[in-house]
């Protein structure tokens, strides 16, 4: 992960990943750790299930717990998009209209993105095709199945 890049991330971003943390560091590592250390004084640890199992998940936490803290310093909260001309930024939610339908996504940081609630990230090829749009432009993004054009046709 690059230390120095700016991470984007609404408000109630940084709050989930900030109690994330929180629940690492007081809950589920001295949980984790206990558990290594009980399975530790069990014996044998070349055939301890408890312990490989328990470390690997100790592990996988620590590197969490380094990554969260690396995102949580690096982290710019993105101002309320609603303050501008209209045009598409970083937590702007869009409607958009293609083929007859219309969709709504949030604009949102790479950590935040989640495509099945609608949270597309600005470096996402969508994203990128929307930022600085205004309602009535159009914009094409290629596509798996071809090119899809999409009409902007709200910006909150």
């Amino acid at each position: 992960m690059d230390n120095n890049k700016k991470i984007y991330l609404t408000k109630e971003g940084l709050v989930e990943l900030k109690k994330e943390y929180d629940e690492l560091i007081g809950i589920k590592r001295p949980d984790v750790l206990a558990r290594v250390t009980q399975a530790r004084n069990m014996g044998d640890l070349a055939e301890n299930a408890e312990y490989v199992a328990s470390r690997e998940e100790l592990t996988f936490i620590d590197g969490r717990i380094d990554e969260l803290e690396v995102i949580l310093k690096q982290a710019v909260v993105i101002r309320d998009a609603k303050a501008t001309n209209h045009a598409i930024k970083l937590g702007s939610t869009v409607t958009l209209h293609t083929d007859g339908k219309k969709e709504v996504f949030t604009v949102v940081g790479e950590w935040e993105a989640d495509p099945t609630n609608r949270k597309i990230s600005h470096e996402s090829p969508l994203g990128k095709v929307l930022l600085g749009k205004k309602i009535g432009e159009k914009v094409q993004v290629e596509a798996p199945a071809g090119k899809i054009t999409y009409s902007v046709i709200d910006v909150k």
